[in-house]
């Protein structure tokens, strides 16, 4: 059996979950692309303790092992699994389903709440089930569009993407 003890200048278990938490907290922000969460986190680090040159070599490192380590799902397992473990109000991220509300999106986007948007990307790292809702949504709607209007948006998108993507044929498309 080997007996450990505490350094003088070493962290506290709890600060040590606390900084885990927010190390993972920055790493599903970096790993989904999601630049305003992981600005946002990185702010709050900068008024605590850290430099962003610093921050930012150890999550890419971070993301590096665990893109390596595991399939996909399972490192966003890890990941939030890390998150949860910190002590209460150590980290204010939406990291999964139950608190990315497409709805919330969709009403901040229909008043022109810029910032009521911002807000909730930012404090989403994880945006796959924000942009999963936001599809459903748009699915729901197309059939309340007035006869011809869903062809000619369907006709702008083509034009503004050089007609790239793939073709769905006429059977599949009702």
């Amino acid at each position: 059996m080997v007996a450990t003890r505490e350094l003088a200048d070493e962290l506290p278990m709890l600060e040590v979950e606390a900084a885990k938490a927010r190390a993972a907290a920055l790493l599903l922000a970096f790993r989904h692309g999601n630049q305003l969460s992981f600005d946002a986190q990185l702010e709050r680090l900068f008024a605590e303790h850290a430099e962003r040159e610093v921050a930012t070599l150890l999550v890419w490192i971070a993301a590096e092992a665990v893109r390596k380590a595991y399939v996909p799902e399972a490192g966003d397992r890890v990941l939030r699994a890390l998150a949860r473990r910190a002590p209460a109000d150590t980290t204010g991220v939406l990291l999964d389903e139950d608190g990315a509300c497409p709805a919330t999106l969709i009403e901040a986007v229909h008043a022109g709440d810029v910032a009521g948007v911002r807000a909730l990307v930012a404090a989403t790292p994880d945006t796959t089930y924000l942009v999963g809702g936001l599809l459903q949504a748009v699915a729901m709607m197309l059939p309340l569009l007035p006869d011809g209007e869903c062809d000619e948006i369907t006709a702008e998108l083509r034009r503004r993407h050089g007609g790239r993507g793939v073709q769905v044929p006429e059977a599949r498309r009702r």
